[in-house]
Protein backbone atom coordinates (compact mmCIF):
# COMPACT_ATOMS: atom_id res chain seq x y z
CA UNK A 1 0.00 0.00 0.00
CA UNK A 2 2.96 2.02 1.00
CA UNK A 3 4.53 2.17 -2.81
CA UNK A 4 1.08 2.52 -4.27
CA UNK A 5 0.55 5.76 -1.99
CA UNK A 6 3.96 6.83 -3.31
CA UNK A 7 3.43 6.01 -7.02
CA UNK A 8 0.08 8.34 -7.19
CA UNK A 9 2.20 11.26 -5.50
CA UNK A 10 4.69 11.14 -7.91
CA UNK A 11 1.91 11.04 -10.48
CA UNK A 12 0.37 14.23 -9.15
CA UNK A 13 3.79 16.06 -8.45
CA UNK A 14 4.38 15.42 -12.18
CA UNK A 15 0.90 15.71 -13.76
CA UNK A 16 1.10 19.23 -11.91
CA UNK A 17 4.74 20.03 -13.28
CA UNK A 18 3.08 19.38 -16.85
CA UNK A 19 0.30 21.32 -16.29
CA UNK A 20 2.34 24.09 -15.15
CA UNK A 21 4.98 23.85 -18.13
CA UNK A 22 2.07 23.85 -20.78
CA UNK A 23 0.04 26.79 -19.00
CA UNK A 24 3.22 29.02 -19.20
CA UNK A 25 3.99 28.02 -22.77
CA UNK A 26 0.24 29.19 -23.56
CA UNK A 27 0.81 32.35 -22.19
CA UNK A 28 4.47 32.67 -23.77
CA UNK A 29 3.14 32.62 -27.21
CA UNK A 30 0.10 35.05 -26.30
CA UNK A 31 2.49 37.70 -24.98
CA UNK A 32 4.59 37.16 -28.23
CA UNK A 33 1.13 37.39 -30.09
CA UNK A 34 -0.14 40.52 -28.13
CA UNK A 35 3.60 42.08 -29.43
CA UNK A 36 3.17 40.89 -33.00
CA UNK A 37 -0.43 42.02 -33.00
CA UNK A 38 0.77 46.07 -33.81
CA UNK A 39 -2.27 47.77 -32.33
CA UNK A 40 -5.43 46.25 -30.98
CA UNK A 41 -8.92 47.41 -31.06
CA UNK A 42 -11.57 45.19 -29.19
CA UNK A 43 -15.38 45.33 -27.95
CA UNK A 44 -15.87 44.33 -24.28
CA UNK A 45 -18.77 43.42 -21.99
CA UNK A 46 -17.96 43.58 -18.32
CA UNK A 47 -20.07 41.42 -15.47
CA UNK A 48 -19.22 42.96 -11.44
CA UNK A 49 -20.53 41.07 -8.74
CA UNK A 50 -20.36 40.70 -5.05
CA UNK A 51 -22.18 37.21 -4.34
CA UNK A 52 -23.02 37.65 -0.79
CA UNK A 53 -24.13 41.05 -1.25
CA UNK A 54 -26.22 40.10 -4.22
CA UNK A 55 -24.58 43.48 -6.04
CA UNK A 56 -23.93 43.26 -9.57
CA UNK A 57 -23.06 45.35 -12.48
CA UNK A 58 -22.67 45.25 -16.29
CA UNK A 59 -21.89 47.04 -18.79
CA UNK A 60 -20.23 47.43 -22.10
CA UNK A 61 -17.30 49.17 -23.95
CA UNK A 62 -14.39 49.64 -25.93
CA UNK A 63 -10.69 49.52 -25.48
CA UNK A 64 -7.32 50.00 -28.00
CA UNK A 65 -4.00 48.86 -26.69
CA UNK A 66 -0.93 48.95 -27.80
CA UNK A 67 2.24 47.81 -26.24
CA UNK A 68 1.84 49.09 -23.00
CA UNK A 69 -0.11 51.47 -23.61
CA UNK A 70 -4.47 51.99 -23.91
CA UNK A 71 -7.53 53.85 -23.68
CA UNK A 72 -10.67 52.38 -22.48
CA UNK A 73 -13.72 53.74 -23.09
CA UNK A 74 -17.02 52.75 -21.01
CA UNK A 75 -20.74 54.42 -20.37
CA UNK A 76 -19.55 56.44 -17.39
CA UNK A 77 -15.73 56.51 -17.99
CA UNK A 78 -12.97 57.19 -20.39
CA UNK A 79 -9.49 56.46 -19.32
CA UNK A 80 -5.92 57.08 -21.27
CA UNK A 81 -2.55 55.51 -20.54
CA UNK A 82 0.91 56.35 -22.77
CA UNK A 83 3.20 53.98 -20.69
CA UNK A 84 3.53 56.51 -17.47
CA UNK A 85 0.61 58.67 -16.78
CA UNK A 86 -3.45 57.61 -16.10
CA UNK A 87 -6.11 59.77 -16.90
CA UNK A 88 -9.15 58.62 -15.77
CA UNK A 89 -12.10 61.40 -16.89
CA UNK A 90 -15.60 60.81 -14.72
CA UNK A 91 -18.14 62.02 -17.68
CA UNK A 92 -20.38 62.71 -14.64
CA UNK A 93 -18.36 65.13 -12.69
CA UNK A 94 -16.10 66.06 -15.78
CA UNK A 95 -13.32 65.58 -13.42
CA UNK A 96 -9.66 63.80 -14.84
CA UNK A 97 -8.15 62.14 -12.43
CA UNK A 98 -4.22 62.32 -13.52
CA UNK A 99 -1.78 59.13 -11.50
CA UNK A 100 1.29 57.38 -12.73
CA UNK A 101 -0.01 53.72 -11.52
CA UNK A 102 1.65 50.39 -10.81
CA UNK A 103 1.37 47.57 -12.90
CA UNK A 104 -0.24 45.92 -9.97
CA UNK A 105 -3.23 49.02 -10.94
CA UNK A 106 -3.25 48.62 -14.67
CA UNK A 107 -3.67 44.65 -14.58
CA UNK A 108 -7.43 44.71 -14.90
CA UNK A 109 -7.40 47.67 -17.03
CA UNK A 110 -4.93 45.84 -19.70
CA UNK A 111 -5.07 42.58 -19.21
CA UNK A 112 -1.95 42.06 -21.85
CA UNK A 113 0.27 43.38 -18.76
CA UNK A 114 -0.46 40.65 -16.96
CA UNK A 115 0.74 38.19 -19.69
CA UNK A 116 4.37 39.23 -19.05
CA UNK A 117 4.32 40.04 -15.24
CA UNK A 118 2.09 36.89 -13.95
CA UNK A 119 5.53 35.26 -12.71
CA UNK A 120 5.87 37.87 -9.85
CA UNK A 121 2.47 37.12 -8.52
CA UNK A 122 0.63 34.25 -9.47
CA UNK A 123 1.11 30.46 -9.92
CA UNK A 124 0.06 29.14 -13.57
CA UNK A 125 -1.74 25.80 -14.09
CA UNK A 126 -3.39 24.90 -17.32
CA UNK A 127 -7.65 24.12 -16.27
CA UNK A 128 -8.23 22.25 -20.02
CA UNK A 129 -9.79 22.94 -22.81
CA UNK A 130 -13.05 25.13 -23.93
CA UNK A 131 -15.20 26.91 -26.33
CA UNK A 132 -14.72 30.64 -26.94
CA UNK A 133 -17.18 33.25 -27.57
CA UNK A 134 -17.40 33.62 -31.54
CA UNK A 135 -17.27 29.11 -31.01
CA UNK A 136 -13.19 29.07 -31.75
CA UNK A 137 -11.46 26.38 -29.59
CA UNK A 138 -9.50 28.39 -26.59
CA UNK A 139 -7.31 27.15 -23.99
CA UNK A 140 -8.10 27.74 -19.92
CA UNK A 141 -5.36 29.11 -17.77
CA UNK A 142 -5.68 29.26 -13.69
CA UNK A 143 -3.48 32.09 -12.19
CA UNK A 144 -3.50 31.44 -8.46
CA UNK A 145 -2.09 34.65 -6.34
CA UNK A 146 0.87 33.53 -4.03
CA UNK A 147 1.55 36.29 -0.84
CA UNK A 148 -0.15 38.65 0.04
CA UNK A 149 -2.37 39.96 -2.55
CA UNK A 150 -5.87 41.34 -3.61
CA UNK A 151 -6.56 39.05 -6.35
CA UNK A 152 -7.41 35.36 -5.29
CA UNK A 153 -7.21 33.82 -9.10
CA UNK A 154 -8.02 35.30 -12.31
CA UNK A 155 -8.66 32.77 -14.79
CA UNK A 156 -7.94 33.44 -18.43
CA UNK A 157 -9.45 32.29 -21.72
CA UNK A 158 -7.26 31.94 -24.47
CA UNK A 159 -8.09 31.14 -28.35
CA UNK A 160 -5.75 28.83 -30.22
CA UNK A 161 -6.09 30.36 -33.36
CA UNK A 162 -4.82 33.62 -32.75
CA UNK A 163 -2.98 33.07 -29.25
CA UNK A 164 -4.59 35.85 -27.71
CA UNK A 165 -7.49 36.35 -24.73
CA UNK A 166 -10.77 36.16 -25.22
CA UNK A 167 -11.99 35.84 -21.76
CA UNK A 168 -10.55 36.62 -18.46
CA UNK A 169 -12.09 36.45 -14.78
CA UNK A 170 -10.35 37.87 -11.48
CA UNK A 171 -11.73 36.28 -8.18
CA UNK A 172 -10.97 38.96 -5.16
CA UNK A 173 -10.34 37.89 -1.35
CA UNK A 174 -13.50 40.41 -0.93
CA UNK A 175 -15.81 38.35 -3.00
CA UNK A 176 -15.73 40.48 -5.37
CA UNK A 177 -15.75 38.85 -9.11
CA UNK A 178 -15.28 40.49 -12.48
CA UNK A 179 -15.61 38.77 -15.66
CA UNK A 180 -14.92 40.51 -19.05
CA UNK A 181 -15.34 39.09 -22.55
CA UNK A 182 -13.80 40.61 -25.70
CA UNK A 183 -16.96 39.77 -27.98
CA UNK A 184 -14.98 41.90 -31.14
CA UNK A 185 -11.34 42.43 -31.74
CA UNK A 186 -9.35 43.75 -35.01
CA UNK A 187 -5.46 43.64 -34.96
CA UNK A 188 -3.13 45.22 -37.01
CA UNK A 189 -4.31 49.20 -36.45
CA UNK A 190 -0.73 51.05 -35.87
CA UNK A 191 -2.44 53.31 -33.43
CA UNK A 192 -0.45 56.85 -33.54
CA UNK A 193 0.81 57.90 -29.68
CA UNK A 194 -1.62 60.49 -29.26
CA UNK A 195 -4.17 57.97 -29.18
CA UNK A 196 -3.25 57.10 -25.98
CA UNK A 197 -3.23 60.88 -24.32
CA UNK A 198 -5.82 63.10 -22.82
CA UNK A 199 -5.84 65.80 -24.68
CA UNK A 200 -7.72 69.35 -22.88
CA UNK A 201 -8.81 70.83 -25.75
CA UNK A 202 -11.09 67.89 -26.73
CA UNK A 203 -12.56 68.27 -23.29
CA UNK A 204 -12.57 72.21 -22.09
CA UNK A 205 -14.91 71.82 -19.56
CA UNK A 206 -13.03 69.28 -17.75
CA UNK A 207 -11.54 69.52 -14.23
CA UNK A 208 -8.08 67.86 -13.76
CA UNK A 209 -6.98 66.80 -10.78
CA UNK A 210 -3.11 65.72 -10.15
CA UNK A 211 -2.60 62.96 -7.80
CA UNK A 212 0.93 62.24 -8.73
Amino acid sequence: MGKIVKIIVIWCMTAAIVSAQKAETIVENATKAYAQSNGISAQIAVNSRMEKQGVAESFEGTVEMKEDRFVLKTPDMLAWYDGKTLWTYMLRTEEVNITDPSGDDLVLTNPMILLRTYRKGFNVSYAGESTSGNGRTADDILLTAKGKNEIETIELQIERATSLPSRMAVTFKNGLRTDIRITQMKTGLNQPDETFTFRPSDYPDAIEIDLR
